[in-house]
């Protein structure tokens, strides 16, 4: 028997997405590109949306084991995930305070995103089936805000950098 909560697992999908919408709120605030500017603000009321999302798994959560090696091998990868990788609050203050320019900003956006994606793909693995069209949502909202960073590195500011939705 497991000895992971999956409730949790969606408490840590909370805190990528917080972070995520710390992050973005500061630098539209910090950096002085317009575009920029206006994709980070677009970009961390997604993060809020994400949040509302897993905020509502959790309170339907569903008793599931996922196949494990020893009890507890999902949760504790996820964990250690969560906490080293993406959006953590110790990983933001330190990239806030070192990142002072727009292309920083989206260089550490980018990053960040595509180990989010990573972790709601792991995610999936830790919920029932019936879940995962969820899961699946997020996941490509997160690869949607990868592409416009992407595309808004690239110096396609007139179509990634511009708020729209």
């Amino acid at each position: 028997m497991s000895v992971f909560e999956p409730s949790e697992v969606f408490q840590f999908a909370i805190r990528i997405e917080e972070g995520g919408e710390k992050f973005y709120r500061e630098m539209a605030t910090r950096l002085d590109d317009a575009e920029v500017k206006s994709l980070f603000a677009t970009l961390a009321d997604e993060e809020v949306k994400h949040k509302k999302i897993y905020q509502a798994m959790v309170a339907k959560i569903e008793d599931y084991e996922p196949v494990e090696s020893y009890p507890g091998e999902y949760f504790a990868y996820l964990r250690a995930y969560a906490d080293n990788i993406i959006f953590t609050p110790q990983r933001m203050e330190q990239a806030i305070a070192g990142i002072n320019d727009a292309a920083a900003a989206i260089e550490f956006a980018i990053d960040r995103e595509l180990d989010s994606i990573l972790y709601y793909q792991e995610v999936k693995n830790l919920v029932p089936k019936n879940q995962h069209g969820l899961i699946d949502k997020i996941i490509e909202e997160e690869r949607r805000h990868f592409v416009k960073l992407t595309q808004c590195s690239q110096g396609k500011q007139s179509v990634a950098c511009v708020a729209k939705e």
